[in-house]
């Protein structure tokens, strides 16, 4: 009995995406058939996924790229809006994010906002891994690749509990962002950005008040 398996591809670059293809045509089991559709941006990945739920054939699997050029229509930023678009129209598709960010930020935010079946950080990919991550995310999801878990683990086992706008605050001062223009950033008055910055200094234990002290400490525990 062949299982055909309807998968979307989505990369900006041809090279990755054939990489991806011939590993999984490669080891993917006899009883399996795969059938790819490759989308380059935003606007092929939003086409295919309309065309499917039209012809009533969804996507099993859709491996998703967080870096994509925006849509034409500035509706989609990245693969991360697409993977939240997935889950609207797509609602039983199993979604993997591929992505070079390995900041713990964006991890989170990515577990949050779109909760993939799998998730893989490109630097961290071998052929067997993406093959284990196939047949785990088509049985038994889901599957996270060493980076995503050590990040996991990491905020798990500290007791520090941070909520998205103090998260972003960390991530925007450890991209170099000045306090001053941090309130714009975040659509929050000097005051509340400062008030953030005092509960999250006393949260790391930062005795010297220095913003550097705060992202190292906040380092050690994986919020950077």
């Amino acid at each position: 009995m062949t299982e055909k398996i309807k998968i979307l591809m989505i990369d900006d670059h041809p090279m990755i995406i054939e990489g991806y293809q011939n590993t999984l045509q490669f080891t993917k089991k006899e009883s399996q058939e795969l059938l790819i559709n490759i989308a380059n941006n935003c606007d092929e990945a939003v086409a295919f996924m309309d065309k499917s739920v039209r012809d009533e054939r969804p996507y099993d699997m859709l491996f998703v790229d967080i870096s994509l050029p925006p849509s034409s229509d500035g509706r989609m930023n990245s693969g991360e809006d697409l993977a939240e678009y997935a889950r609207k129209v797509l609602p039983d598709a199993k979604i993997v994010i591929l992505t070079m960010f390995n900041e713990s930020f964006r991890i989170h935010n990515i577990i949050k906002n779109i909760n993939p079946e799998g998730f893989l950080i490109k630097s961290d990919l071998t052929s067997s891994e993406l093959a284990s991550a196939f047949q785990a995310v088509l049985n038994n999801p889901p599957f996270y690749s060493g980076t995503v878990n050590s990040h996991i683990r990491k905020t798990i086992s500290s007791d520090i509990v941070i909520d998205e706008k103090n998260r972003k605050i960390l991530h925007l001062l450890s991209q170099g962002i000045k306090t001053k223009n941090l309130a714009t950033h975040l659509d929050m008055s000097l005051s509340a950005v400062e008030k953030r910055k005092k509960q999250l200094k006393e949260l790391f234990s930062v005795e010297d008040g220095q913003d550097e002290t705060l992202l190292n400490e906040a380092r050690k525990k994986g919020f950077v």
